[in-house]
């Protein structure tokens, strides 16, 4: 039962992996920028009450493993978790702060059962391994 959450009138759970690409698929979640964004992605669910389960920032595209409760749409987490991290890393990066958006505004999302949680883990953790260095 512990996979399961327990809210004021439910029992749940819900669970998302969603992946999303700067705009134009740009090769520009590196260094102090991937910092800037991994720790603005943190604080968001936290402040949501959303756990990160898993989080990987690929150079041009980010993907997130969440556990969620019933009370927050799929296309709201995204708009909080996107709109968020673009501002941190917009005000923080001067690089950034003359692009008009930082997120293509589409969105990849999956739900996700208890049988694949460790496949979506592990997909998640084997993104480097599978990364074509050479496409830079």
């Amino acid at each position: 039962m512990s996979r399961f959450k327990r809210g004021n009138k439910s029992i749940y759970n819900i669970n998302y992996h969603i992946i999303w690409i700067p705009k134009y698929r740009r090769k520009i979640l590196t260094g102090d920028i991937k910092n800037t964004i991994e720790e603005a992605l943190i604080e968001k669910t936290n402040e949501l009450n959303i756990k990160l389960e898993k989080l990987e920032i690929m150079p041009d595209h980010i993907h997130i493993f969440v556990r969620c409760n019933p009370n927050i749409s799929v296309s709201e987490l995204v708009k909080q978790l996107k709109g968020y991290s673009s501002y941190k890393a917009r005000n923080k990066h001067s690089e950034l702060s003359n692009k008009k958006h930082l997120w293509s505004p589409s969105y990849y999302c999956e739900s996700i059962g208890h049988i694949s949680e460790e496949t979506i883990k592990k997909y998640i953790e084997d993104q480097w391994k599978t990364f074509d260095i050479s496409s830079k």
